[in-house]
């Protein structure tokens, strides 16, 4: 009895299988070519997780810069180089408008927010978070103000380590998120707030659950969500940073003044109140929430993980620490640096240019999804198809930029030493779906360097030979490598 099952089990497996590729076969002779995928699992046995970029890259050689995955039953087209991207996200930006799905966000924002959101929803949040974050603070502090104090704070936490090797990840990563919680809430953490550590906590299990193998895996087959396993963790994570928010959301309910917004809350909170009336009203608390949300995750890890990345890459290239600090020494001199500044500072500039482009953070980019029909480079891409820009693909783009795999910053200074830009420099990505934060990073990225580069000079204890520039392993993102530093305070006021 139990064989008889058995067999009659495989069989219909196989009818299903034979049935699946039936349907799916027209829909592959439109689509842009890719891999034959196998039912359910659809291409992940030709996508290996450990080498999830080369093996992206293997196939792109085989198939083109357009070739289409299937991540479980589910094709993704997956789009590679700067000229194909921007066809894609530029010239047809309505089309590749959309975005795609992101489980372990989408499960707990159902639907709510900026980052997994389309259509009418999404233009409003992401309009009404872009003036905010601009207007924020106007007549009072701004947010330029909040980066600087912030960035002393830092500086003084370096400077209790008193030259002795420290792991910066923590700092960086308070650092960054008190930025956030300045903005959101209005008031920023001691390091030490317990509360504060939970929520790190909570965002940093987040990110480690996204470039984890089971990250890749919800990903792939998304009906695991309803699933119990290891997978729930990284849902665990978001509903809990969801649940901070919420009762930070309550508190700023109960001490609102309409006539003096303190953060982004409050702003928030009035606009509800102003359309309260609208029939079509997308400010409601669930998308307060759930941007709230979308601010955190999307602004800080990935910041503090590029601040990481710059000063492991700054210990292997003293030299272009000395030129940072000579070109504040000349522009800035004994006072706190200010984003003023920056115009003044092409090299140092062009050091944060090109950390963002070496480091490349998140080498996939976030999935989009076309919102039409549309036929690209000859090849036919149905309406709510997934598509994943290969932002790795133009940061390190060859044709683009000369030997990619160099550290280089005088590729961003032309002959007059002025900052030069590349349109293929989109770490944010491009279009529509561009990061609404892109202006808030590097204000912060260039504060941040500049104040500690002012104070301090960093060295390590390990040879500059040994030291590697390499992303530690990740699906898929990229991370700096395990290191310490030390923070030594400077005595010259002009280094040679």
């Amino acid at each position: 009895m139990w064989l008889f099952t058995t067999e009659l089990f495989i069989l219909l497996l196989f009818l299903l299988s034979i049935a699946w590729l039936k349907q799916n076969r027209k829909k592959r002779t439109s689509m842009p070519p890719g891999p034959l995928p196998l039912p359910l699992i659809g291409n992940m046995l030709q996508v290996k997780p450990t080498e999830l970029l080369s093996s992206l890259q293997k196939l792109k050689d085989k198939y083109g810069p357009v070739f289409t995955l299937y991540f479980g039953s589910r094709p993704t087209v997956m789009i590679w180089g700067y000229e194909a991207i921007k066809e894609a996200l530029v010239d047809n930006k309505d089309a590749f408008g959309g975005r795609g799905n992101i489980p372990t966000l989408s499960n707990i924002t159902k639907g709510h927010g900026i980052m997994t959101t389309n259509g009418e929803r999404w233009k409003q949040m992401r309009r009404f978070t872009i003036s905010t974050l601009r207007n924020l603070g106007m007549g009072k502090r701004s947010i330029k103000d909040r980066i600087q104090e912030e960035a002393q704070y830092l500086a003084e936490e370096f400077d209790k380590t008193k030259g002795t090797p420290f792991d910066p990840m923590f700092f960086m990563s308070c650092a960054v998120s008190n930025i956030i919680c300045s903005v959101v809430f209005g008031s920023r953490f001691e390091f030490s707030d317990k509360l504060f550590l939970s929520l790190l906590s909570h965002i940093n299990g987040i990110i480690r659950f996204m470039n984890s193998l089971w990250g890749l895996v919800l990903f792939s087959l998304p009906f695991l969500q309803h699933i119990p396993g290891p997978h729930q963790q990284g849902m665990h994570h978001v509903a809990a940073l969801k649940s901070f928010v919420h009762e930070k959301v309550e508190e700023s309910r109960r001490t609102l003044d309409p006539q003096s917004p303190r953060h982004f809350i409050d702003c928030f909170l009035i606009k509800m109140q102003q359309e309260q009336l609208n029939p079509v009203n997308e400010f409601h608390l669930e998308n307060l929430v759930s941007t709230v949300v979308d601010l955190f995750f999307a602004g800080t890890e990935t910041i503090s993980t590029t601040l990481r990345y710059g000063f492991l890459i700054l210990l292997k290239h003293p030299e272009i620490q000395v030129k940072i600090q000579n070109e504040i020494e000349h522009v800035v001199g004994q006072q706190s640096p200010s984003i003023e500044d920056r115009t003044m500072m092409p090299y140092t500039d062009a050091v944060i240019h090109e950390i963002l482009r070496f480091s490349d953070i998140v080498p996939t980019g976030l999935p989009h999804c076309t919102t039409t029909d549309i036929t690209f480079r000859g090849f036919v891409i149905p309406k709510g198809t997934e598509v994943l820009p290969l932002l790795t693909s133009t940061l390190k783009d060859p044709q683009e930029f000369s030997d990619p795999a160099e550290f280089c910053p005088e590729r961003f200074l032309n002959g007059a030493g002025a900052l030069k830009k590349n349109p293929a420099l989109i770490p944010f990505s491009a279009g529509k779906r561009i990061c609404p934060g892109e202006g808030l990073a590097h204000m912060v990225l260039f504060l941040y360097f500049t104040t500690l580069l002012q104070r301090f000079s960093f060295t390590t204890t390990v040879p500059r030979e040994d030291l590697d520039l390499s992303p530690d392993y990740s699906p898929v993102g990229h991370l700096p490598r395990y290191y310490k530093m030390c923070a030594n305070t400077r005595t010259s006021t002009l280094e040679p």
